[in-house]
């Protein structure tokens, strides 16, 4: 039995019991995952669901504690929390292994948790679990680690800024169009043109020409040109995906027809090694190798390559074609996905063989196309650590005592600082939402009109406040506007509206941003009726939106620097103005319409800047509290 009297000592026997009896969701099982849920299992917790997609590879036994060399190959989820109830016998631990995206974890899912703890890896399962604790109303800890630097931070709707207030700058290497497209050198040119080309062009959402990471120029503009073309060429195999030959087809198109046009220009190969073509018939010859569980360390053979690709792009082809067309969906690629992974991997080094070109490893491969940087157990260690304690004192009702903490490294003489948690942006697009959930009966039955008609009809104590003119959005999807209705009698299902789904409802009449949107979280019915809707009772009250002043505003003050919407004055302040009233001071780096140029040259004078791996956050030196 685990000892709780020395957090009793601190925490007082109340909040030991809050922790025992708490439902705490644990959102990835790898480096910081697997010491976050170490520290909970010892810390008081008895109820800990975790969930994780990912299945343990040899690399990451260097760092992620609980798991051995005989678990490989099996689920980071179910074996982390078998590992922790061995820790402690009194954790009640279960576990799935699923992505977290899944429908199936709707607003009732979530809502079943009194804290959700995020130890994720990537920017798209991070929104989205902060989209979801926003609309079922729970409190998150959120964390992050790039090497050396850490942060945790807690996410309580209404209160505190959630994940989208700031901005997230996504840096990326861009590549010449040219060398990508026609003269590779390196692995990683491989591995772009198989990532953001091929595999875009093929399953993704849309055949994207900017899918490519590349800017045109006068000097590229030809190249960008044959691209262009290159890529309608290949949108017309798609009438083929699903068939036998798909993969054939594709490969005669990209490392046959593709090649050969290349030699026929002699000029770029005079001082150059020219690729060579890749005969399929050969390539596909049979070797004994299975492609279902190639060796992710080991560099295949060229028929093992090919072999590869056929398996991978006639999976990916299933997959695409079993979407519901409806949803106007694709593929995306993820790193922890088998399929995508092993294509991009195989048609990379199919390339790098054309052209001459070392080749990578699947589990290399893994590292390049994913951006990966090299994680620090002692970093996880760390913030796992401060995760604990920041949910501790959220299931205390203590929110404001808890902080933004980073874990630094560099010049500073200590390496976690801290500062007071943000307000929400007044104008982030995913906070500033009234969430409430829309219980429907029967998808099959109910149509859009249904919805519409519904909500225009709710008594004026649960006035949507949208006024007559609604659109309603899925995602990047128009499902509804005043212009146009041609969904209206369809039914929900037939529009890729289900449980786990959330439609948005906006007014037409918002000219200035004062009206504020609603988000329905669709979930099953609780009762007989075909619609009903929860949540009024806990919508925020969402004060008005400061009025900005435009860029020709003259400034008294000539050492002030003007901006779009702002003024900078010498003590590095921005001050929003409206006529004659000047509202609230804030720190530089919570206005993301000011240029990253600007705001790091005011702030290196007078602040501190810290990153994770998400995002850059500066603070003053009078807000931060240095640790021991």
């Amino acid at each position: 039995m685990r000892d709780t009297s020395q957090l009793a000592k601190i925490f007082g026997d109340h909040t030991v019991a809050q922790l025992s009896s708490a439902r705490v969701l644990v959102v990835g099982a790898g480096g910081i995952g697997c010491e976050l849920l170490k520290n909970l299992a010892m810390s008081g917790f008895h109820s800990i669901h975790s969930i994780d997609l990912d299945h343990i590879d040899l690399s990451n036994l260097n760092r992620q504690f609980l798991f051995q060399r005989r678990h490989i190959k099996l689920s980071k989820s179910q074996v982390a929390t078998a590992a922790i109830t061995r820790f402690n016998p009194r954790v009640r631990a279960s576990a799935e292994q699923a992505n977290i995206t899944n429908t199936q974890y709707d607003v009732d899912w979530f809502a079943q948790f009194d804290i959700v703890l995020n130890a994720l890896d990537n920017l798209e399962a991070r929104r989205h679990v902060n989209t979801m604790c926003l609309a079922a109303r729970v409190p998150l800890v959120e964390s992050g680690t790039a090497g050396y630097l850490g942060q945790v931070t807690v996410i309580k709707g209404a209160k505190t800024e959630c994940f989208e207030c700031q901005p997230k700058p996504v840096e990326r290497k861009t590549y010449p169009v040219c060398t990508i497209r026609s003269t590779p050198t390196t692995p990683i040119h491989c591995i772009v043109w198989a990532k953001d080309y091929l595999f875009a062009q093929l399953f993704a959402e849309s055949s994207d020409e900017g899918a490519m990471d590349v800017e045109e120029t006068a000097e590229n503009s030809d190249e960008l040109s044959a691209l262009r073309e290159e890529s309608t060429a290949l949108a017309k195999l798609a009438g083929a995906m699903g068939t036998q030959d798909f993969a054939r087809l594709v490969f005669d198109k990209v490392f046959d027809e593709d090649i050969e046009r290349l030699l026929s220009m002699k000029d770029m190969w005079v001082q150059r090694r020219p690729p060579t073509v890749l005969d399929f018939a050969a390539l596909s010859e049979h070797t004994g190798f299975d492609p279902a569980h190639p060796d992710d360390h080991a560099v295949l053979e060229p028929k093992e390559w090919c072999a590869l690709f056929v398996h991978s792009a006639e999976r990916l082809a299933q997959r695409r074609l079993a979407m519901d067309q409806s949803t106007q969906g694709g593929l995306v690629f993820d790193k922890d996905d088998d399929d995508t992974l092993h294509f991009v991997a195989a048609t990379a080094n199919l390339r790098s063989l054309a052209f001459g070109i070392e080749q990578k490893s699947i589990f290399a491969t893994k590292a390049m196309a994913g951006n990966i940087i090299p994680a620090i157990a002692t970093t996880n260690a760390i913030v796992a650590g401060m995760m604990v304690m920041q949910a501790i004192l959220v299931l205390a009702q203590r929110i404001p005592e808890c902080h933004t903490s980073y874990v630094t490294y560099g010049k500073r003489a200590r390496c976690i600082i801290k500062e007071p948690l943000a307000e929400p942006n007044p104008r982030c697009p995913v906070c500033r939402r009234r969430y409430l959930t829309l219980r429907v009966r029967d998808c099959a039955q109910t149509t859009l009109g249904d919805v519409l008609d519904f909500v225009k009809g709710l008594d004026s104590d649960r006035d949507l406040q949208l006024g007559d003119d609604i659109s309603v959005v899925e995602g990047t999807r128009m499902l509804y506007d005043p212009d146009f209705d041609d969904n209206l009698s369809k039914p929900l299902y037939e529009l890729g509206i289900a449980s786990g789904k959330m439609i948005t409802l906006t007014s037409e009449d918002d000219d200035d941003g004062s009206i504020v949107p609603v988000v329905l979280s669709i979930a099953a019915a609780k009762s007989q009726d075909s619609l009903a809707i929860e949540g009024f009772e806990s919508v925020p009250i969402f004060a008005p939106l400061p009025q900005l002043v435009s860029a020709d505003a003259e400034s008294d003050d000539e050492d002030d620097v003007i901006t779009d919407d702002f003024v900078v004055d010498d003590s590095g302040a921005i001050v929003l103005e409206d006529d004659d009233v000047v509202t609230s001071p804030m720190i530089a780096s919570a206005v993301s319409s000011i240029s990253e140029e600007l705001s790091k040259r005011k702030l290196d004078e007078i602040s501190v800047i810290s990153q994770d791996d998400t995002k850059r956050r500066a603070v003053s030196d009078d807000d931060i509290e240095v640790l021991d």
